[in-house]
């Protein structure tokens, strides 16, 4: 071959390869900022993040009053999540509209990974679902942190009250007025699912700003009880104020194990199969329970190690202790799996989807 040709070629060779080279390394970033989401294939450095976390402050907004069960939740964990990842915990209570008012901050926050909250996940999706005004929020693109606890719910009713037995609302000729926060929140939703599902004759007065609120009227006899999470109405029962008259939840709880559950009353509706499928769907909505999460778009090295945080916190021998002491129990997942879970849980059959949307509403 010509001399000259084979000079010419290695030259043009080589440029090419100068040019691949280049173009490889122009690409490179984007494609790891392509990846700086909370998506699993993102390249995390949990030094990096350690380092942006030492000395800063975490917001933590509470879409509740201070006082009651998700309160008490976040004021026992956040000390060690401080300890942790090194941050401070600056707890921010924002109750209205059902929860809905502190989880839309939520949602709008920053991405910066110093924002991070708790959340009704059984309301936020009946919430969405239905489209109640307020709303302003897409459960898909939180990034989750992990699950405090699937906290069951229970009906609590005034130890004033003449009502002893569940049987004693599903025969009652007389309008039973029973206590809820705002419309689309979870003591409305447990509510209104429970009397479709039961086809009781019961009102749902809703608009309590917060279950503390709640549990004023019922002493004062204005309404004779609530749905709530059993964490939420423990302190109640223990003073004997309040005591439970029914549980969700297939199987009895430990700490219940005298309390019935409404899946032991299906076969005293007048539809058990329709009623069993509502009831699978609220307990599906139920096993989101109380979790934890960042705003969307937050990076991933931060979420990682956010959730690391949470999992050394809830596993930590002292919090463990506390929280014994306090009677809040935890029931930890992952936020991997709070991602799947919650996805889990919008998959509900069309008809109980529909049923749920104009329950909601207020429809039924």
């Amino acid at each position: 071959m010509n001399k000259k040709i084979i000079i010419s070629l290695s030259v043009f060779g080589a440029l090419l390869a100068v040019i691949i080279v280049a173009g490889l390394m122009v690409n490179k970033p984007t494609q790891q900022g392509a990846n700086t989401a909370g998506g699993s294939d993102a390249v995390v450095d949990p030094n990096a993040a350690a380092a942006f976390y030492d000395g800063k402050v975490i917001k933590w907004v509470i879409p509740y009053s201070p006082g009651g069960g998700y309160d008490e939740y976040v004021r026992l964990i956040a000390p060690f999540m401080e300890k942790y990842t090194g941050a401070r915990i600056d707890v921010l209570n924002l109750p209205g509209a059902g929860g809905m008012r502190g989880v839309n901050e939520l949602y709008a926050s920053p991405n910066n990974g110093l924002t991070v909250g708790i959340i009704n996940g059984s309301a936020l999706i009946t919430s969405q679902l239905a489209g109640i005004k307020g709303a302003d929020y897409e459960l898909d693109k939180f990034e989750y942190i992990g699950r405090i606890i699937a906290d069951p719910r229970v009906l609590v009713l005034s130890s004033k009250s003449n009502i002893k037995a569940f049987d004693d609302i599903l025969n009652s000729e007389e309008l039973i007025k029973i206590g809820a926060t705002g419309l689309g929140g979870s003591t409305y939703v447990d509510a209104v699912v429970a009397k479709e599902a039961f086809n009781m004759n019961v009102e749902i007065i809703h608009g309590f700003d917060s279950s503390p609120v709640i549990r004023q009227s019922m002493l004062r006899g204005n309404i004779i009880g609530t749905w709530g999470s059993w964490g939420s109405a423990e302190d109640g029962v223990e003073s004997g104020m309040e005591f439970i008259l029914i549980q969700s939840g297939k199987e009895r709880l430990a700490d219940l194990a005298d309390v019935p559950t409404v899946f032991e009353y299906i076969d005293k509706t007048d539809d058990p199969e329709r009623t069993r499928a509502i009831l699978t769907a609220w307990d599906a909505l139920i096993q989101v329970g109380r979790s934890v999460a960042a705003p969307p778009g937050t990076a991933a090295d931060k979420i990682a190690f956010l959730r690391e945080a949470f999992n050394k916190s809830l596993h930590d021998p002292e919090l463990l202790q506390k929280a014994e002491q306090a009677g809040r129990p935890f029931d930890y997942a992952t936020g991997e799996d709070m991602t799947n879970i919650t996805m889990s849980a919008t998959k509900m059959p069309e008809e109980i989807e529909q049923l749920f949307i104009l329950a909601i509403r207020g429809q039924l």
